[in-house]
């Protein structure tokens, strides 16, 4: 059944929201939606408290990692971690306590996904699939999704389609995937893509990006018939927006008996 996901987005250590399109490493060309003055485990407890199983830390860039295992320490196997993940530092991230880790980057050296470094991922985990997430956040592109890594700069040539989806089921438990075009702008979901999600992907699915309203929700499970989860950001009261109250959200879940 749908549920709201948490998260807690670092920028240069601190916990940040930010408008995904305009992270092409030039601070000239960020723009931020909001800078808490709270550190990442603040969030983590936060979480922990209200049970919102699911969360995710993605650390945008260099100079998170110190945060991102700060958080962890707080709510040990509570939380997911990506941003920067390998196969060569996977294990150590679910040693610090990383419920699952998710991978995008990696597997898509020069743009084209490499199935060899999917698979050394998993055998780094152990081949225990359940800790690993592929996140497959995108952009459209002649109206169609295609992956987008390097803080979503780089298109990569890797499309998001059924076929692709089912090829990558096998090796992790989740997918998470921001719609980056709209990822903090809060101007509304990618409804279509969502409906794709829900038609593609049969492990379960996170889509992130455009939520403005605690409706979305509602929207997104209809969209979904209940089996994509949404996580919002920066329409969120704690992270600065004005559209949506932590507290309303929580209460959404318990509704759904999440």
């Amino acid at each position: 059944m749908t549920k709201f996901r948490p998260c807690i987005d670092l920028h240069a250590g601190q916990v940040k929201q930010i408008v995904g399109g305009t992270l092409t490493g030039s601070d000239a060309d960020l723009t931020t939606n909001f800078v808490s003055v709270h550190p990442a485990g603040y969030f983590a407890r936060l979480y922990r408290d209200h049970g919102l199983g699911g969360a995710h830390i993605i650390m945008l860039g260099p100079g998170n990692v110190e945060a991102a295992r700060k958080a962890l320490a707080v709510w040990p196997g509570g939380l997911q971690v990506g941003g920067g993940i390998t196969d060569q530092n996977v294990a150590q991230w679910v040693a610090d306590g990383a419920e699952k880790v998710i991978i995008t980057s990696f597997l898509f050296p020069d743009g084209s996904f490499s199935q060899e470094r999917l698979e050394k991922t998993l055998e780094a985990l152990g081949g225990d699939k359940e800790k690993l997430v592929i996140d497959l956040s995108c952009r459209r592109k002649d109206g169609r999704w295609f992956v987008a890594m390097n803080k979503w700069q780089t298109i990569t040539d890797f499309e998001i389609t059924a076929a692709n989806i089912k090829r990558l089921e096998s090796y992790c438990s989740e997918f998470l995937i921001h719609a980056a075009d709209n990822e903090g702008l809060q101007r509304g979901i990618d409804e279509e893509l969502v409906q794709k999600l829900a038609q593609w992907c049969s492990i379960p699915v996170t889509y992130a990006g455009g939520a403005r309203e605690l409706a979305d929700l509602d929207k997104v499970k209809a969209l979904s018939n209940g089996k994509v989860d949404l996580t919002v950001g920066s329409a969120l009261d704690i992270f600065g927006g004005s559209l949506i109250r932590f507290d309303d959200c929580i209460g959404w879940n318990a509704q759904q008996g999440s």
